[in-house]
């Protein structure tokens, strides 16, 4: 569902598969502490889930 409403707004991203790579899961605990999906990492700021409101204003800064 992020990605959708990424692709709506016209927003590049790169996806990483945490089921395909374990490796990239991981480092995605080590460094957020969190274990759920997605995460999204945004000028260096991390949103847990379907945020679109903190989204959108990351992407406003």
């Amino acid at each position: 569902m992020i990605k959708n409403f990424l692709n709506e707004q016209g927003v590049a991203f790169k996806e990483v598969n945490v089921q395909e790579d374990p490796a990239a899961g991981d480092k995605l605990v080590e460094t957020t502490g969190q274990m759920g999906v997605p995460q999204i990492e945004i000028s260096g700021e991390w949103v847990l889930g379907y945020d679109t409101e903190t989204v959108t204003q990351l992407l406003e800064k």
